[in-house]
């Protein structure tokens, strides 16, 4: 257990880093700075806008092309999946390329399979809230088809259709949010492969880069910008 104490540790801060982020950018009002809140008054406007037009085509493209976006970072998901189960097949051939570098990094064969199950399980939960986010991105796209025609957006069913739509439009992009995030975590994670020191280092810096696009990107101040 002592041998595998730091590894513990690293791998224990990779996943409270990954929680706390989450749970900031999602649940407390300092998230509600961050760009992907910003992003979601807009996805209301985007609706409310809809009632005042009859022809909703563009609105409908711009939907399949969510979508489109969905289903790409989905089937990359399960080509990740495909690629750490392999990782996890050829643990003697990574372990005697691993032996034969200048340094010896070398992990146990069992502390091997751990880091690319560990993997695979990242990759796994990537793919589920990308294909919920697909799932809830069709369901969107049939309320758009169902929203109320502009003689009718001053009517109680057409503000409460706006609310909902709204409400559904939000999740899907909360759950792929979620999904990029673990792609951007699973980078991360592969600091563990060299080492838990490395692992201490590449978790920190995926918070620094995403913390930095959340809240102090160009284009978090571009959606700053005032009338």
């Amino acid at each position: 257990m002592r041998a595998y104490l730091v590894d513990i540790i690293a791998v224990g801060f990779f996943a409270i880093e990954w929680l706390v982020y989450s749970i900031t950018l999602e649940h407390t009002a300092y998230g509600k700075n961050g760009l992907s809140a910003r992003m979601n008054r807009f996805r209301e406007a985007w609706v409310r806008q809809m009632l005042d037009r009859e022809a909703r085509m563009v609105d409908m493209q711009i939907m399949a092309s969510l979508q489109n976006g969905t289903a790409f970072f989905a089937s990359t998901s399960l080509f990740a999946i495909g690629g750490a189960l392999a990782l996890l097949r050829a643990t003697n051939d990574a372990l005697a390329v691993l032996g034969a570098l200048p340094i010896d990094i070398t992990p146990t064969p069992a502390l091997w399979e751990i880091k690319c199950v560990g993997l695979i399980l990242i990759f796994i939960y990537a793919f589920f809230k990308f294909a919920w986010s697909y799932r809830l991105f069709n369901y969107v796209a049939i309320l758009f088809g169902a929203m109320p025609p502009a003689s009718q957006r001053d009517t109680a069913e057409a503000r409460a259709h706006v609310m909902r739509t709204t409400r559904l439009f939000e999740s899907a992009g909360a759950h792929f949010n979620r999904g990029q995030r673990a792609f951007f975590f699973a980078l991360g994670y592969l600091g563990w492969f060299v080492s838990p020191w490395v692992l201490f280092v590449t978790t920190a810096a995926v918070v620094i880069v995403t913390w930095r696009r959340q809240f102090a990107s160009n284009a978090w101040k571009a959606m700053d910008v005032q009338p």
